[in-house]
């Protein structure tokens, strides 16, 4: 289907419009055009509607299928994946998951464990059609000393493949010990990555949050937060974190993940962070597949009340970037997963309602997250960037959406690449005691 040639062109692909910056066509209900595109020496030379007279002058005809382009994950937990048989959660509760991860990392997280769990998961996702992925790094002493050198080397390997981003992961209390917070701040920002905390509603949030930022500021670092990851009405260091950003006079990026809580709390409540939350610039990810998983699992198995996501809807309609993502796979927070974005994406739309219209929701895993990651040309499809793109066979979104698209083709560089997804037999070696 797709040419081994250094220049060929696509006809009749169908191309979304909120992906296609550029594009004059002809669009249907969902966003779509039937639109040519022509590749040379790994680069798309141009993206145009779709001209009948170039099925006929040799172009591949694509007969309507879907093209995308790369997906752009900016939040995942690479250093936990696949951690799951050796340490599955006891009863899927977030306090499970907390203890036997902790438990994991003290006891196994060597160079080498995490060197090939790692390296499994991105060969996942880029047999996938994943172009960028930022993965979070349990920075608690003395697991930092062992997990950037390791990133380090991984993002070096994967150069070319996967941009790989790298944000340290600690709870908020471990701000207090400023000392220790303020080495790991140069340490991130040695190895070029995102500064990254875990906020919840400790009495001293504010003074923590007001260090948090000064270290960003000083090192000229973005900043990723975890935050709300509960049903508690009273967790509101969302709200905290914007107005944290609004005083402190922060310029970089703010990814927010997770504000499961917001979902929860009363209009007023909703609208007053809401309101911040875009006035400070903050863009915000939620992660369905793994918050649907963890949110309101009860101990007397009866049923779950909600579905564990914030206030996409609200959140986009304000202005506010927002994105989905992967989080975290076969590890105690999520038993399944295995970083597809198309996988992703399917279940946000069925979770979070992204249909009907499908509107510009598309973005949420391209060419939003690519912006907040500072990847300039990533997640969009125009001319003069790079020919990495997904061919999909369905031609439609109900088509796309209802099956699992295992055969897609993933092009990079204008070339098909080997999409053979590695066994999970390779990590035997790593399950046993």
């Amino acid at each position: 289907m797709i040419p081994n040639a250094v220049s060929y062109r696509l006809a009749k692909a169908r191309l979304h419009a909120s992906l296609t910056p550029g594009l004059a066509a002809t669009y249907d209900s969902d966003g779509f055009a039937l639109a040519d595109i022509a590749v040379a020496d790994g680069k798309i030379s141009a993206v145009a509607a779709h001209d009948r007279a170039a099925i006929s002058s040799g172009a591949v005809d694509l007969a309507g299928r879907i093209v995308l382009p790369c997906f752009v994950d900016c939040h995942t937990h690479i250093d936990k994946g696949h951690i799951w048989p050796r340490k599955p959660n006891p009863d899927g509760t977030f306090t499970g998951a907390l203890n036997a991860a902790g438990a994991d990392r003290v006891a196994r997280w060597s160079a080498e464990d995490l060197a090939k769990r790692m390296d499994f998961s991105l060969r996942s996702a880029y047999a996938h059609g994943t172009k960028a992925l930022r993965t979070h790094l349990d920075s608690v002493a003395p697991q930092e000393e062992i997990s950037w050198p390791v990133f380090e080397t991984m993002r070096e390997t994967w150069r070319g493949r996967i941009e790989l981003q790298g944000a340290c992961l600690l709870g908020i209390e471990g701000v207090r010990d400023k000392k220790w917070f303020d080495r790991l701040a140069k340490r991130v920002a040695a190895a070029k990555g995102v500064l990254g905390v875990v906020t919840y509603m400790v009495p001293d949030l504010e003074e923590l949050l007001d260090h948090v930022f000064a270290q960003a500021i000083k090192h000229g670092l973005d900043l990723d937060f975890h935050a709300d990851e509960t049903d508690d009405i009273a967790a509101i260091s969302l709200k905290k974190i914007a107005e944290a950003a609004l005083w402190s006079g922060f310029e970089g990026n703010i990814l927010v993940g997770h504000c499961c809580s917001l979902a929860r709390q009363p209009d007023l409540e909703v609208l007053d962070t809401l309101d911040k939350v875009a006035k400070a610039g903050l863009a915000v990810v939620s992660l369905p597949m793994c918050n649907l998983y963890l949110q309101d699992r009860r101990s007397d198995h009866t049923t779950p009340r909600w579905r564990g996501v914030t206030l996409l809807h609200e959140m986009k309609a304000r202005g506010i970037a927002v994105a989905v993502a992967s989080d975290n796979t076969r590890d105690p927070f999520y038993a399944y997963g295995d970083l597809d974005m198309l996988e992703v994406y399917r279940m946000a739309t069925r979770i979070l309602h992204f249909d009907h219209p499908v509107a510009d929701w598309p973005q949420t895993v391209a060419a939003t997250p690519a912006k907040v990651m500072r990847l300039d040309g990533f997640g969009t499809l125009a001319a003069g960037g790079d020919a990495d793109f997904i061919l999909f066979k369905g031609r439609s979104w109900t088509e796309l959406l209802s099956r699992p698209e295992s055969d897609r083709i993933v092009v990079r560089g204008g070339l098909a690449i080997d999409r053979q997804l590695p066994d999970y037999a390779e990590l035997d070696g790593l399950m046993v005691e």
